[in-house]
């Protein structure tokens, strides 16, 4: 007997060991901690997500906000390549929306009012006398509730939001469930999931700024792009769809190859002067309600390459034409103008006043849902 016990103590348990060690090594791990307390007292948590490769996503309860994205370049080197803020105060002072979950409604709403079902709603104007991502005080400035979950695919995080009725001037109470999955193919997956006990209208998107450059200093001009769309959306003074849909064709708004961003930015071109540089939602072709590729961006200094699967009508092309000094970011980093880009999954802008335009009412018994994936990868 004490023969098996000690080749059991000097064989299997070292082995056991062993392989524990292992397995924990390639499991995908969710780490928490806390980031900060809000101004009103309630503490704010940030949960790391890594993947078997090595990538790291880190997202925080205030604003379901993505604080840092880390991927590969092609030297396998990994670097944070969102921008954001160290602590909760850049988030609770910024106006840029950066890495947040924005709604109940993503973009503009003209005039901060729409009318459903034969009534008027008023909503918080924030954009003059427009409505944008929101509202005030919209999901972006909202503390969800967290629950870490293991996917087959990669570490996940489930954030639920429990919006009522009246908030922001919305009908309904709406009940939004997102999961952000890092899967081992370094994609950031977001699924979203929203049920309403009123007829309102809901079409929430993720805000991230990308710099694939993985240097907050420098701008994303030489970035190029593709965007799968042969229409997009022309805007006037206030950047509120005039309500026609209009060809990219012949025109600096042509992404259909792969272009430079900074190629054609200060073109003479009516638009993009309105814009300020490039802030357009795009007509995606081949829109089904089926998950497909609609863009692909590439940097080629670092070989870094992005590219965004949605369901959605739309994507919001925006270059950063208001990022501002304040609130210093990560880093000590001071964003300036044109350091980041978001690729804005969503339904056209000023829809609900668009009757023409894809739909985005929600009635009672209806669940709405989005799927929308950032992959990266290099070449």
């Amino acid at each position: 007997m004490k023969r098996i016990i000690f080749l059991f103590t000097v064989l299997v348990i070292p082995f056991i060991t062993l392989l524990s060690q292992s397995n924990k090594k390639d499991s995908p791990m969710i780490e928490k901690s806390v980031f900060g307390k809000m101004k009103d007292g309630k503490e704010v948590y940030m949960y790391t997500l890594k993947n078997k490769p090595g990538a790291e996503a880190k997202i925080i309860t205030y604003g379901a906000t993505v604080v840092s994205i880390t991927a590969p370049d092609r030297n396998g080197k990994y670097a944070d390549v969102t921008l954001g803020y160290d602590n909760l105060e850049g988030y609770e002072n910024g106006t840029g929306y950066l890495g947040a979950l924005v709604g109940r409604y993503a973009n503009r709403i003209a005039g901060a009012k729409f009318t459903l079902d034969g009534k008027t709603y008023l909503l918080s104007a924030n954009e003059g006398k427009n409505q944008l991502h929101g509202g005030k005080t919209g999901f972006s400035k909202d503390l969800w509730k967290a629950e870490p979950i293991e996917g087959k695919a990669g570490p996940a995080l489930k954030l639920t939001l429990v919006s009522p009725d009246g908030d922001q001037g919305y009908p309904g109470k709406v009940t939004l469930q997102v999961i952000y999955t890092l899967t081992n193919d370094n994609e950031l997956r977001i699924d979203y999931k929203g049920t309403t006990d009123k007829t309102t209208i809901l079409n929430p998107t993720h805000h991230s700024y990308f710099n694939l450059t993985g240097v907050f200093t420098n701008t994303i001009l030489n970035h190029q792009v593709k965007i799968d769309a042969d229409y997009y959306t022309p805007i006037d003074k206030e950047s509120i769809p005039t309500g026609k849909i209009e060809k990219v064709e012949d025109t600096p708004l042509d992404f259909r190859k792969l272009t430079t961003i900074g190629s054609r930015i200060n073109d003479n071109f009516e638009q993009l002067k309105l814009a300020n540089g490039y802030d357009f939602n795009y007509v995606l072709n081949n829109y089904n309600g089926k998950v497909r590729e609609v863009a692909d961006v590439y940097e080629p200094t670092t070989g870094r390459y992005l590219q965004i699967f949605t369901d959605q009508p739309g994507l919001q092309f925006y270059t950063g034409n208001f990022l501002s000094e304040t609130p210093v970011g990560k880093n000590g980093v001071a964003y300036k103008f044109r350091t980041g880009f978001a690729m804005e999954a969503e339904h056209y802008p000023n829809s609900p006043n668009e009757p023409e335009w894809p739909s985005v009412v929600l009635k009672p018994g209806q669940t709405y849902r989005q799927t929308t994936i950032y992959k990266f990868s290099t070449k």
